[in-house]
């Protein structure tokens, strides 16, 4: 038992020494010392973020745990761990999410469920997050932008069908169904298989019934994506250089707009700092200031990432030492 222990904590330091390589460890330092010590009030203010986007999961959560197996704490952890894999990782968006349903199973919620709350609760955020775009162009409209601008809305507007033909394939169809039929055909997938992908089509039938709840999950997101705002407008005034609100809103929204265009691209490297270089100019911030902004989230989500992936491969290394635990 000691020795799995020892090899999760192994392996988590593996992660640190990777990470610190990949972001630019140098840099992320650089920008520290210029900043101050006060850049590290972004890691406990990004408890808001993960708090808002936890109540919304456990809200989904709940008809499937009745004896509150996973308590808020419990989905408060896995929702960092979530997101630190997501953002720190190069697994394109989506390993945060098989990770967080493997998590849930550890609390007795079936996989099946699980999985049908974590694809609505990604459905809803990808909704939140082209309404939260919508107002930053709205925002940088009245501003005068350019030809950034109308790129920007125009790729805006081609993709504005995409959440609303997901939602009514996933309210109506059946996706997981029809995908099992096409893997049969293809690679022989069997029966245990079929009865699963029609009983993920059922559950996630019922939480898109579920009108009220996701409207309270869905205005909790949106909350958390607004908070990411005052970020911007924290490391600006750092900086010396003090935006107003309108302003930080329209570099957050855009910057995570394009930031998730580009999910293929691990953890938005070059993606986000080409944003916030290019909507920056519109605004009258500098190259520097907006690549500090960059790296000063960088930096937060280094520090808000690094614990859970180091608690969750500890806590995968203590399962492992155990007889039928995997």
């Amino acid at each position: 038992m000691k020795t799995a222990a020892y090899l999760g904590a192994l392996l988590g330091v593996a992660l640190l020494i990777a990470l610190g390589v990949r972001s630019d460890l140098g840099a992320m330092l650089y920008t520290l010392g210029v900043a101050g010590w006060q850049l590290l009030w972004l890691v406990p203010y990004r408890g808001l973020y993960f708090i808002l986007y936890a109540v919304g999961w456990y809200l989904l959560l709940r008809p499937y745990d009745p004896s509150r197996a996973a308590g808020f704490g419990y989905v408060l952890w896995v929702t960092t761990v979530r997101e630190a894999i997501d953002r720190l990782l190069p697994v394109a968006t989506v390993g945060g999410s098989v990770a967080g349903v493997r998590l849930m199973s550890w609390r007795g919620i079936g996989k099946v469920p699980a999985t049908a709350t974590v694809v609505v609760e990604i459905l809803l955020t990808l909704s939140v997050l082209y309404a939260f775009t919508a107002l930053g162009l709205v925002l940088l409209a009245n501003r005068g932008a350019g030809d950034s601008y109308q790129r920007l809305l125009v790729g805006f507007l081609c993709s504005l069908p995409v959440p609303i033909v997901t939602a009514a394939l996933l309210s109506y169809g059946s996706v997981f169904g029809r995908l099992q039929r096409v893997l049969s055909r293809v690679a022989g997938v069997g029966v245990l298989v079929e009865s699963a992908a029609k009983a993920l089509d059922d559950e996630l039938h019922a939480c898109l019934r579920r009108g009220g709840t996701l409207l309270v999950v869905g205005s909790l997101q949106l909350i958390a994506w607004i908070s990411g705002a005052f970020e911007v407008w924290f490391v600006l005034r750092i900086f010396g250089h003090p935006v107003g609100v309108s302003a930080a809103l329209i570099l957050e929204s855009t910057m995570q707009a394009l930031r998730h265009l580009a999910f293929l691209v691990p953890a938005g490297i070059g993606v986000q700092e080409a944003s916030l270089v290019m909507f920056g100019h519109l605004l009258g911030i500098s190259s520097e200031q907006a690549l500090g902004v960059s790296m000063a989230k960088r930096i937060r989500e280094v520090l808000c990432g690094l614990p859970p992936l180091l608690s969750w491969q500890w806590l995968e290394g203590l399962r492992l030492a155990k007889p039928g635990k995997r």
